[in-house]
């Protein structure tokens, strides 16, 4: 008479917890993904605006003072 095999139950990992973020969980480090980026970038296209139109400029520099709050 064969040996009976134990099987094994095959149960979900977390038993129907369900894990949700909420919305500024997502956005927040996407928001801060872009403002460095922004910051990264803009220093060589700050100076480059600031000579041929000051406007352009002047917009590039308020944007990065209201992100750096």
């Amino acid at each position: 008479m064969p040996t009976p095999t134990h099987t094994r139950s095959h149960r979900p990992a977390a038993d129907g917890v369900e894990i949700r973020l909420p919305w500024w969980a997502v956005a927040l480090p996407a928001v801060a993904f872009a403002a460095l980026l922004l910051m990264i970038l803009s220093p060589g296209q700050a100076q480059a605006a600031t000579t041929g139109d000051p406007t352009l400029g002047q917009l590039i520099e308020r944007t990065l003072q209201l992100l750096s709050r």
